[in-house]
């Protein structure tokens, strides 16, 4: 009996199963090359520098750049950390540790600030509120390039272009919209029926953002802060513009920029590993958050 019911079940879906024309053949081959030609790219550029990260420091000519390293040497690594005798002026070390300084500051700020705009604009709408989330959206669309001179010019009258914190403020600024359309397209995701039980007790607005919004909100914090991170943390443009090209107030990228091109003499293998150390940490936040940072998109971060 059980036999004949596995014959039953199984003789639908071999008859389901039918052979794959020329075309869908074509066009299936193609998509895998596709994906693989794609993946090489992708992976390219990272083999290439953690290849010439195990050379040393001289032993990378452009000619050997794809050869695997025949002895691993790690001498690069401390040296591109600390600097040496190559480039004593800059120390990427201490320019990573205040990179990770202003990031983390600038991405937690904004991802409040721009949760608490999203509320507003989402559950607790005024008159003209449409327009005013508008003007909010006009400062995704403005080049830094629009603004550099005016924002030097305003921070220098300021006097805080000799501090690190300018940084800070320029990407709190530049993320606040961002931030603003990814909160509050995922709050108009949440059902308005919490927020009208909420009132009914005689909840303040307040407290139903504190209570109720915000304990439903780390999918979108996930979002909002993984990308403030990954944008703050490879700017270089505010960077070498705000802080005047001061090496004691080099991050990441300025400093990294310093050490590709501090002297005549260029050491393929010094600037491999300093940039591999240079892109590590949003290498690591994409590979162990990555997967969070997709579910907060499919949980509704984007749409709308």
């Amino acid at each position: 009996m059980s036999a004949e019911l596995l014959e039953k079940k199984v003789a639908p879906a071999a008859a389901n199963k039918r052979k794959r024309s020329g075309k869908e053949q074509f066009w299936l081959i193609f998509r895998y090359v596709s994906l693989t030609f794609i993946w090489f790219l992708i992976v390219m550029p990272i083999y290439v520098l953690v290849v010439n990260s195990l050379k040393g420091v001289k032993d990378v000519y452009l000619v050997n750049a794809f050869d695997l390293p025949k002895a691993l040497d790690f001498s690069a690594w401390p040296i591109a950390w600390s600097g040496g005798d190559y480039f004593s002026a800059f120390s990427l070390g201490e320019s990573m540790l205040r990179t990770l300084f202003f990031v983390l500051q600038s991405s937690i700020i904004s991802a409040v600030i721009g949760s608490i705009n999203g509320y507003v604009f989402a559950k607790w709408k005024f008159p003209g509120s449409n327009i005013v989330f508008t003007l909010f959206l006009f400062g995704m669309f403005i080049p830094y390039q629009a603004v550099m001179i005016p924002l030097v010019q305003f921070v220098t009258n300021l006097g805080v272009n000799k501090s690190i914190y300018v940084l800070v403020m320029a990407h709190v600024i530049y993320g606040i919209p961002i931030c603003t359309l990814i909160f509050r397209n995922y709050y108009a995701s949440i059902p308005d029926e919490l927020i009208e039980a909420g009132l009914v007790d005689k909840a303040s607005r307040i407290r139903i953002y504190r209570s109720i919004i915000l304990p439903l909100s780390l999918p979108a914090f996930v979002v909002v802060l993984i990308w403030q991170f990954t944008s703050a943390w490879n700017d270089f443009l505010f960077a070498i513009f705000l802080t005047g090209g001061s090496p004691k107030l080099s991050v990441a990228t300025t400093a990294l920029n310093f050490i590709t091109g501090s002297s005549n003499q260029v050491f393929y293998g010094l600037n491999m590993t300093a940039s591999l150390i240079v892109s590590l940490p949003t290498l690591i936040v994409y590979i162990f958050l990555g997967r969070y940072f997709l579910r907060g998109l499919l949980s509704g971060s984007l749409k709308g």
